[in-house]
């Protein structure tokens, strides 16, 4: 805990049952007990309190200043875990914490050390953004250029973030592989260094996009064409794992390109509380500010976070499945884009939304993905997959309610939910019309199976489920949903909720059995 940013705290004599069981162990002596096992380094502050006539100890670790080991290592706490640490590790996130910017640091590498290819790449990327303020700074000077970045010092020398994109360093900081299919030997391969990271990155770029196949859709279409991969997603992904990187590591960010998948994967965990369960929303955190800045001023990544919002819109706008970001042993940060056939009754239906804003919002995107597979949502289930609050998750659910396709809502109200539950959505049926006559892969699946599944969800997450409730998620007579449910009775997995069947108002509960075992 001392080694866990902010510290931490232990009660002394509470079972892992919360019983209290008490400890007749003395302060002093466990403090002075606690400051030799970490080698005289760590001094704790040890309350006696006593709840319910038991006598507890309360122990308050600070945060250590340093990093504290025993039996010569070093451990902090990850949830509910202890896991281990290097130092460098350790003093790297602890610099993080304390806000230490690295990228801002003098490089004391000369400006004219700045490579001219580098530098005209920078320009290509300003200019093709067509805004009026990068045309007139792609104009400047190459020193007036460079300065305009902030890269400079006072004393006329790179910063770290601007050695590393103008001059570079001797290992390379990519290793780009291409693959037809897993498994086969790579038919392409970019591992150069002496350059700089922004002469890699359009290297590199240039090669995933003669990988990267075009479509061609119908012209009733306003996008005509698209690649198998969303080219702003690939960028973003390749530019994270490298403004985001542990530089302090001389290995390469590694892009793995196997045919229509891509997978980003950088030296260095997640910074500053950003976990898969909040990386849509966390407000924007990196370990080099002034990197991540200069490639925003250079219109080559976002400005205002790390750009996760733009990958899983464009990946979803394709019909393609959600990317998976996740921090992996090492600890390095693994962003995997899985392509697979692009699906374009759904980017047909998502074209025709009306107002014509709802196919490029993030949330409607998630929500409408999600139910092709989910069938139905509500405030809780929105909660975790927008990564917001009650309030924002209903808001953005009923904002939904005024999104149409050719005339008529794209979701519904699940009907015959109790007066005192929260209410939930599901996908309207023309929707669900629209994309089964296309044979969109998106199209919901209609088979026994996949409505007892959608009942069973129901029922496990509401506590209750009833014919019309289910007939108004998976559409259908509540008649026909009746039949599923007594199905799902007769196999053990519903009980009813009350003896007499009769009269309005009759539902079902999870079996006791299925409760048992899930």
């Amino acid at each position: 805990m001392a080694n866990t940013p902010g510290g931490g705290a232990l009660i002394v004599g509470v079972a892992d049952d919360r019983t209290l069981v008490g400890t007749a162990i003395e302060a002093e002596w466990l403090r002075m007990r606690i400051y030799e096992l970490t080698q005289r380094r760590l001094t704790t502050d040890i309350y006696e309190h006593t709840v319910q006539g038991t006598g507890l100890l309360v122990i308050r670790i600070p945060e250590a200043l340093e990093p504290i080991r025993f039996n010569n290592r070093i451990k902090w706490r990850v949830a509910d875990n202890c896991v281990e640490i290097d130092a460098a590790t350790w003093h790297q996130r602890r610099m993080i914490r304390l806000q230490f910017d690295w990228s801002a640091q003098d490089s004391q590498v000369p400006v004219e050390k700045a490579r001219p290819t580098a530098v005209e790449i920078a320009r290509d990327f300003l200019l093709a953004s067509n805004e009026d303020a990068a045309q007139d700074l792609a104009r400047a000077s190459t020193q007036n250029f460079l300065k305009r970045l902030n890269v400079v010092t006072n004393e006329g020398t790179l910063t770290n973030a601007g050695a590393l994109a103008f001059v570079g360093r001797d290992a390379p900081a990519i290793d780009y592989i291409r693959r037809d299919f897993a498994g086969s030997d790579s038919t392409a391969r970019l591992r150069a260094g002496g350059r700089s990271i922004l002469e890699e990155l359009s290297g590199v770029m240039t090669m995933v996009s003669a990988h990267n196949s075009v479509r061609h859709i119908s012209s009733e279409l306003s996008i005509g064409q698209v690649r198998d991969l969303p080219p702003l997603a690939i960028r973003e992904a390749i530019v994270n794992g490298l403004v985001h990187r542990e530089w302090g590591s001389m290995e390469p960010t590694v892009v793995e390109h196997v045919g229509q998948q891509l997978t980003v994967t950088s030296p260095g965990g997640f910074v500053g509380g950003v976990t898969p369960e909040n990386i849509i929303t966390h407000p924007s955190s990196s370990r080099n500010k002034s990197l991540a800045e200069l490639f925003a001023s250079l219109r080559i990544a976002e400005r205002e976070g790390i750009g996760v919002d733009r990958i899983i819109r464009e990946m979803l706008r394709l019909g393609h499945a959600l990317p998976e970001i996740q921090e992996i042993s090492g600890p390095y940060v693994r962003t995997a884009l899985l392509g697979q056939s692009i699906d374009l009754p759904w980017l047909q239906c998502l074209n025709r939304l009306e107002p014509r804003s709802a196919s490029t919002n993030l949330n409607f995107l998630l929500i409408l993905d999600y139910l092709t597979t989910d069938r139905w949502i509500d405030e809780s289930s929105a909660m975790r997959l927008l990564q917001v609050g009650r309030g924002e998750a209903l808001a953005t659910l009923e904002q939904l309610d005024s999104v149409s396709l050719r005339g008529a809502a794209v979701v519904t109200r699940v009907q015959g939910v109790p007066s005192d539950a929260n209410g939930a959505w599901a996908l309207a049926g023309n929707l669900v019309e629209a994309l089964t006559s296309a044979g969109s892969a998106k199209a919901p699946a209609t088979t026994p199976d996949s409505k007892r599944g959608t009942a069973l969800s129901w029922a496990s997450h509401r506590g209750r489920i009833s014919s019309t409730e289910l007939a108004s998620i998976v559409g259908g007579h509540p008649n026909n949903a009746g039949r599923v449910l007594r199905a799902l009775e007769s196999d053990g997995l519903l009980s009813p909720g009350r003896a007499n069947r009769n009269g309005a108002g009759f539902f079902y509960r999870i079996s006791d059995e299925t409760r048992a075992n899930p």
